[in-house]
């Protein structure tokens, strides 16, 4: 089976998470290959779908919500998971249980008539260079540290439930 991990990326964070779960579905026998979405122009030669976006402004990069917009009727019969890497893990004290609130409107945020079968948040990297003076003290008052919060372990377990529901049919 043909699955691609598509992905938009503002500093890599996402490309690195599309990569690692492309390695794992590959380990687990299906061909599966990342790729960034905006140089997809050959979507109907997959048979499934693991797309995901680094989360700006509580919503998808638009590369990856036009990808979305483009492939609708190529989407829908076809298996898809949803990925969206946020900054969750960089949040302490209170601001850390507003984090999995983000989640309803990155998905209201994607293009209407999007059929998946889930969708998951996973922390990514924040580094002081990734923000303006203002924002990095915005950030730090909220709570927010900077580092890498990707959990591997989470998001290759993740790999591994799509790799079971794909050999599944």
């Amino acid at each position: 089976m043909d699955v691609l991990l598509g992905y938009a990326t503002a500093h890599g964070s996402t490309r690195e998470i599309a990569e690692r779960l492309a390695v794992r579905l590959t380990e687990a026998g299906l061909k599966a290959e990342a790729r960034a979405m905006e140089t997809v122009d050959d979507a109907d030669g997959y048979r499934a779908f693991v797309l995901g976006s680094a989360v700006h402004g509580q919503a998808w990069l638009e590369p990856a919500k036009e990808f979305v917009r483009d492939n609708l009727d190529v989407l829908a019969p076809r298996p898809l998971w949803i990925f969206s890497v946020g900054m969750p893990g960089a949040l302490r004290g209170p601001w850390r249980g507003l984090a999995p609130k983000e989640i309803p409107g990155i998905l209201e945020s994607l293009p209407g008539g999007l059929s998946y079968r889930d969708h998951r948040l996973f922390s990514g990297v924040i580094t002081r260079e990734q923000l303006p003076f203002g924002a990095r003290i915005g950030f730090h008052l909220m709570g927010g540290r900077f580092g890498d919060y990707r959990d591997w372990d989470a998001i290759d377990s993740w790999a591994s439930g799509i790799a079971d529901a794909l050999a599944r049919g």
